[in-house]
């Protein structure tokens, strides 16, 4: 009896040892945009801008850690949301109606798509140059 409960337990150490470990990948997707021609009022109303930031980060699945802001007199404005998996980022020229957009999320369970559509929504640019780069380990 000991023998067969030797080998049992053996078997147990053994199959445990050969599961496979969960494999954590390293990546993440970066949204790169350039909102050129945006509504004159969305891109000068600060308080707007920075709840419609907000709730862009929301919108993709990220969560926010905490925010830091700058006015440029008389209207111009830079943001960065640290977010749990990364940050996003906006940095506007009022005076041309212009900003550049940021949003880097690590992991999978984020998609900065919808970061850009709430974005885009609120600023209404006649002119959106903006790309996905996918970071990380398949690179």
């Amino acid at each position: 009896m000991k023998f067969v409960v030797f080998f049992f337990a053996l078997f147990c150490c053994f199959s445990i040892y050969c599961q496979e470990e969960e494999v954590y990948e390293f990546l993440g997707n970066h949204l790169i945009a350039n909102y050129i021609g945006c509504d004159k009022e969305a891109i000068r109303d600060l308080k707007g801008l920075e709840a419609a930031m907000k709730g862009a980060a929301i919108a993709s699945g990220a969560h926010i850690i905490t925010t830091a802001s700058h006015v440029f007199p008389p209207d111009g404005f830079m943001m960065v949301i640290l977010l749990s998996e990364s940050h996003a980022s906006i940095h506007t020229y009022p005076e041309y109606d212009s900003c550049f957009v940021d949003c880097f999320t690590c992991g999978e369970h984020c998609d900065p798509s919808k970061f850009d559509q709430v974005l885009s929504s609120y600023l209404k640019p006649q002119q959106a140059q903006k790309r996905i780069l996918v970071r990380g380990s398949e690179n």
